[in-house]
């Protein structure tokens, strides 16, 4: 392979020409930097992820919207993947994002982040980027890579992670996966998961849609079985895609720099009976002193980095997909925990939630993925149990 095949792909016009010109190079270092968000919109082939996006263009909310369309190719012309740019007036300019092989998903951790840190020489054209990942892409892939990329965290940040679900066929994709449907994780038991199960569980917001194709009492089976797999994730029911409030709901979710106790009080209800493939396991602890953050710390490192449960290693077969927290320090701090697999992130919170209770008052930490709850739930409390006690 050449030195022109390893170069990263440029953001080039529809014309074809440079999209970027050293006049706004300079600008750009001159301007002060003020992070964009990005919103990653997932779904099996043919819930209606499209369609979504084509409702968010037209509605009126006032931003413009760079939108990424990332589908697989298998020539030149189908791999040049278009970059749309929405504005208030519902005015559209298309341009092209060049993706080596037409999968960012797969890219994503090399030449996708250089056509990103591309895109954002653009900053100024758009306020917003939506990201639509191919109907068999796993979120987990993609998500960690702005937090952990130094060029793309300094310019964008992660505001979330939308699922996109077909109330009609979302029970055979998730019981009866086939082909490229089905994810075979080595060194993990069970049955295949489902493409749709990975998507669900990583999600922030999961939007229902195609609602007016099922009966109530399908629809209510349905929004049942997305909760049993993400009991994290808010959910929304959509008809071809129009979603009633699109702020807080697609745009502007804050999903990572935000944890809300009733969230967690929802989750830890636990409804990993309806669905055996997806868990919820939650802990429990009290508030912590600079020993036990650091043991707490040290114990998701093993967990998450590891995926080992210090002092019960005959628990395996399981692997964690989100994990979301709040940790009461002593003084009144406050911590919170963002986890997308193996990544994660413990920073300063505001308490806004108060409480009164002893439980209010203690830490919680709610962790979504495969195989972990039951059994394996109970191992997570009682290890984290053995670590904070030897402080």
């Amino acid at each position: 392979m050449d030195d022109e095949d390893d170069a990263p792909p440029m953001l080039v016009s529809a014309d074809g020409t440079d999209a970027v010109d050293a006049s706004l190079s300079g600008e750009m270092e001159d301007m002060n930097v003020t992070k964009v968000p990005i919103s990653i919109i997932t779904g099996y082939l043919g819930a209606g992820k499209s369609t979504l996006l084509n409702y968010i263009l037209t509605a009126r909310h006032g931003k413009k919207i760079a939108v990424i369309l990332n589908e697989f190719g298998n020539t030149t012309s189908l791999e040049q993947k278009p970059l749309t740019v929405s504005s208030a007036d519902s005015s559209l300019a298309t341009e092209w994002l060049d993706l080596a092989n037409g999968c960012i998903c797969c890219s994503v951790k090399d030449a996708g982040v250089n056509a990103l840190e591309s895109l954002m020489a653009r900053r100024g054209a758009f306020d917003y980027i939506l990201l639509e990942t191919t109907g068999l892409a796993d979120p987990g892939n993609i998500a960690p890579v702005f937090w952990v990329d130094e060029g793309l965290g300094s310019s964008i940040y992660l505001d979330g992670i939308v699922a996109v679900v077909d109330a009609g066929g979302l029970g055979r994709e998730l019981d009866e996966p086939v082909g490229e449907e089905a994810v075979e994780h080595e060194g993990h038991g069970g049955k295949a998961l489902s493409v749709a199960h990975l998507q669900i569980s990583h999600a922030d917001v999961v939007i229902v849609n195609k609602a007016d194709l099922v009966s109530e009492a399908q629809l209510a089976a349905v929004v049942a079985r997305v909760r049993a797999i993400n009991s994290l994730a808010s959910v929304r029911v959509t008809t071809r895609g129009r979603v009633d409030a699109l702020e807080g709901s697609v745009l502007d979710l804050h999903a990572y720099d935000r944890v809300r106790r009733e969230d967690l009080d929802f989750a830890a209800k636990g409804h990993s009976h309806l669905d055996k493939a997806i868990g919820t396991a939650t802990v429990r602890f009290g508030v912590l002193g600079e020993g036990g953050m650091g043991a707490l710390d040290a114990w998701l490192r093993r967990v998450l980095w590891e995926s080992k449960v210090p002092g019960f290693e005959g628990a395996v077969g399981w692997e964690v997909h989100r994990a979301k927290g709040r940790v009461r320090l002593e003084g009144g701090r406050v911590k919170m925990l963002q986890g997308v697999r193996e990544i994660f992130e413990l920073i300063d919170g505001v308490d806004v939630d108060g409480g009164s209770g002893e439980e209010e008052q203690g830490g919680r930490i709610v962790f979504i993925g495969r195989n972990i709850s039951g059994e394996t739930a109970e191992a997570f409390q009682k290890s984290l149990d053995t670590a904070l006690a030897g402080v």
